[in-house]
């Protein structure tokens, strides 16, 4: 059994449940089938496995140093990036003509989630380059893509995204980053960039030959100020080093790394302050600042870079469960080889009696089963919102209209971030606990799973900004559009499993009907309360709760497809009675807990409004 994620587990759901062999029908993906779409898998499982996931435990206890000149790293970082480039991974999603393979964004998802679960800090790199190109794709110049795009996708050039300052944090309309107008260029508008940018990721290195910066920045208004707020900030590229209109590397651009960021987790992937225009020993200061390429239009940036901060919310949500699946492979293995005291009843108490398996103890059951729940709950979300992506471009290929796709994957974004930032980091702390004593010794991977997951309930977008998102943004826009759409979907699941006769597939529709009910209930309530300030004080909460609903609907819909094929299962049985057992528990253990939530919501409760800041 591979302790880095089931294959069995991502066949169910993509062949069984999602049924991904029908998107060969779709022209874009003609020429795949399931034979190219396994070959994929199998490839992203022998690399992950061979190059990744060796040395995941020495990058994390050797992250990356500033020697003053360069980031140095360990060696073996390099090797497996390189493996990853040349095996055309970085390009397995685009089109033909940018050396892509074209497969469904499902199945990159899926087989990209090895790459995760073996090593988050090393699959950082390719990850960020991909979403930096798949931006660029949709806002850039042709000769932005040619420039830029092409080589990032070849694996000459990696990407970042510059969004935050040590100043702003998360609140973009702070940012002071200016960039003053500097003439045309066959790349675009040229600007001159002044300012700093902070948790940078993989925004320094030696991995590759060029590192393309996405860089938000304000362009000053005809007074010399900079616009306030959101409004008026502006999306750069700003390249490392020039490249020469041959293609060539040019001179380093005035971009320097000020620290590097030391981190509990994700080590090794460099995090960084970087100092854009304020003069390196390659462009000493009175130069003029770094050079920059205006993305799209002057003062839309934001809306750009949306186009990569969504997509990277998903992948956030997919490392987090990455991280929590691995991690409860691991418990699972260790609980069932490691002997450890004797069953509860008549003889237990005897020491003369052999030692059962950790597995034999019905706590320790209890923790492994709510870690499968949330592991494979959250694979099955994020998978399931990768292929609602498939479905819109297919529609979109067809001329038909994608909006209601866009709008489901819209609304279960910051579902699909921050519900496994929070459970399956649940499931890394639970993995700890079933080792006992040496669940938090280095000695043992799940403590550093731990620690790398616990960023991501902070990584873009912290839960309490996402919950504002879903609460605040998504489940009113266009009147409620994309909240009604959801609400069908489920109520179909619903109906399929009521039509099955099964009394527990009954009894588990009929429970997420009824949370699905309050949760409708809920949310009027919430925009009827007449102030904005009490409608989002419990956000968060909220997200919580519509979260655990979601995941319901996504366990109600695994169930149903283990229920059909369970009585002509044979050998491959107990996998499917797996899977019930897993949404019997989220249902008994799990669902219950958003009734008080609800009650809490319901309610308006003003206790961390009225909360003083002297009171603490």
């Amino acid at each position: 059994m591979s302790l880095i994620l089931s294959r069995r587990d991502l066949n169910f759901i993509l062949y069984e449940w999602l049924g991904v062999e029908a998107l060969t029908r779709v022209p874009r993906y003609a020429d795949h089938s399931r034979e190219t779409f396994d070959a994929a898998l199998d490839t992203c499982e022998r690399i992950a496995t061979e190059l990744f996931a060796p040395h995941n435990k020495k990058s994390d206890q050797h992250e990356p140093e500033f020697d003053g000149d360069a980031v140095r790293m360990i060696p073996e970082v390099g090797t497996a990036l390189r493996a990853f480039c040349e095996a055309g991974l970085m390009a397995a999603g685009q089109d033909y003509e940018y050396g892509g393979m074209q497969l469904p964004v499902v199945l990159e998802k899926a087989a990209f989630a090895y790459f995760k679960a073996a090593n988050v800090g090393t699959s950082s790199y390719p990850f960020l380059t991909i979403g930096n190109a798949n931006l660029l794709l949709a806002h850039g110049t042709p000769a932005q893509i040619d420039t830029f795009v092409r080589p990032e996708l070849a694996g000459r050039y990696f990407g970042t995204m510059c969004l935050s300052e040590p100043q702003a944090g998360s609140s973009l309309s702070d940012i002071t980053t200016r960039a003053e107008p500097d003439g045309d260029s066959p790349l675009g508008a040229r600007y001159r960039l002044r300012g700093n940018k902070m948790w940078i990721s993989a925004g320094e290195h030696e991995l590759s030959e060029n590192i393309v910066h996405l860089v938000l920045a304000k362009i000053p208004g005809p007074d010399g100020k900079l616009i306030p707020g959101v409004k008026g900030i502006s999306l750069f590229i700003v390249p490392k080093y020039l490249v020469n209109a041959d293609g060539t590397r040019g001179e380093h651009n005035d971009v320097a790394l000020a620290g590097l960021n030391h981190k509990m987790g994700y080590r090794g992937t460099t995090n960084c302050l970087l100092n854009f225009g304020e003069g390196t020993k390659y462009r000493p200061e009175g130069q003029g600042g770094a050079i920059g390429y205006l993305v799209g239009e002057p003062h839309k940036g934001l809306a750009c870079m949306f186009h990569m901060m969504n997509e990277a919310r998903i992948g956030v949500g997919l490392g987090a469960v990455a991280l929590g699946y691995t991690g409860y492979l691991h418990a699972l293995d260790y609980a069932r080889n490691r002997p450890q005291g004797r069953p509860v009843g008549a003889g237990g108490k005897d020491p003369s009696t052999p030692q059962v398996k950790l597995v034999e103890h019905a706590d320790v059951r209890r923790m492994l089963l709510a870690q499968k729940s949330y592991v494979e709950g959250g694979l099955a979300l994020n998978l399931y919102c990768a292929r609602l992506v498939d479905e819109e471009r297919a529609s979109q290929a067809a001329g038909e209209d994608a909006r209601s796709l866009s709008l489901l994957l819209d609304i279960l974004t910051p579902i699909a971030k921050s519900w496994p930032s929070q459970w399956c980091l649940e499931a890394n702390s639970l993995a700890i606990q079933v080792h006992g004593g040496y669940g938090y010794t280095r000695e043992y991977n799940v403590e550093q799973f731990y620690r790398d997951n616990r960023l991501n309930p902070i990584h873009e977008g912290t839960h309490g900004i996402q919950g504002l998102d879903l609460l605040g943004r998504k489940v009113v826009m266009q009147d409620g559009a994309a909240f009604r759409l959801l609400g069908e979907r489920v109520r179909d699941t619903i109906a399929r499993a009521a039509a099955t006769g099964d009394d527990t597939l009954g009894a588990q529709a009929q429970a997420l009907g009824a949370a699905a009910q309050r949760l409708a209930a809920v949310t009027t309530t919430l925009w009827s309360a007449g102030s904005p300030e009490v409608t989002l004080a419990n956000a968060s909460v909220y997200l919580e709760a519509f979260g655990h609903v979601v995941m319901a609907w996504m366990w109600l819909e695994q169930a149903l497809v283990a229920h059909a094929a369970l009585a002509g299962a044979g050998s491959d049985a107990d996998f499917y009675r797996g899977k019930l057992a897993a949404a019997t528990y989220f249902y008994r253990f799990e669902l219950p807990g958003t009734g008080p939530q609800f009650d809490l919501l319901a309610s308006l409760d003003r206790t961390t409004l009225d909360m003083r800041d002297a009171w603490f």
